[in-house]
């Protein structure tokens, strides 16, 4: 099938632009597993009648986590333009986009993450409390053993937002897909940019959910 002209015209940057919504996406993932994993782990743990449950701790980060996502995406965005600023430097730039992308990926996993946690069967907890498991060996030979298959699918869902937050990262000069679309497409009045900038980011969603779902079910079989 023949791409259109108005497409083949600004082939260079519509994968400029999925460059960009790649890294921002990507290293949102990263900020989701290497800081909302252990938060959600730890929200799980500080909860009424786990290993380490403590009221004050639990409703100072629930209520951090809380905030945060109940934030408007675009919102939020403005209101850490100055963080963003002494983060990274910037506040206008890819790099730039990544840090309320990554706050929001943090917080909104970590909830996830707890709640795959909550499902795991309590004879499991008590099964290697029995048997002397320190909280290291409870969390990791465990709970994420047990809670592999939804802390995957958790992770699928979250990526897919992250994608959909990406689109508006314009705002700050971020890029990405989304921009590209509203000023080529959108702002230039060309229907052809922006419905095939519509269909890579329907592929995209439909290859990370399809993707996510099969691991999930694998890792779930082997249970």
């Amino acid at each position: 099938m023949k791409l259109p002209e108005s497409v083949l015209k600004y082939q260079h940057e519509i994968w400029q632009a999925i460059g960009e919504t790649f890294v921002m996406v990507g290293i949102s993932i990263a900020a989701a597993v290497l800081i909302g994993l252990p938060l959600g782990t730890l929200l799980y743990l500080f909860r009424r009648g786990q290993r380490y449950q403590n009221q004050t701790l639990s409703f100072v980060l629930g209520s951090i986590v809380n905030i945060v996502r109940s934030f408007p995406f675009l919102l939020l965005v403005v209101f850490m333009i100055p963080f963003t600023r002494i983060v990274v430097g910037t506040s206008i730039g890819t790099l730039a986009a990544t840090v309320p992308l990554s706050v929001i990926a943090i917080a909104y996993y970590a909830r996830l993450v707890e709640q795959a946690l909550l499902d795991v069967p309590r004879g499991v907890v008590e099964a290697a409390a029995s048997m002397g498991a320190s909280t290291m060996q409870l969390v990791v030979k465990f709970l994420y053993v047990e809670a592999r298959s939804g802390l995957v699918l958790g992770l699928t869902t979250a990526t897919i937002s992250f994608i959909s937050y990406s689109t508006v990262m314009g705002i700050v000069g971020g890029g990405g897909v989304g921009d590209f679309a509203i000023r080529y497409g959108y702002q230039r009045f060309e229907t052809e940019i922006m419905v095939f900038t519509i269909i890579i980011m329907i592929i995209l969603v439909q290859m990370i959910q399809f993707t996510g779902s099969r691991l999930s079910h694998w890792l779930d079989r082997r249970s």
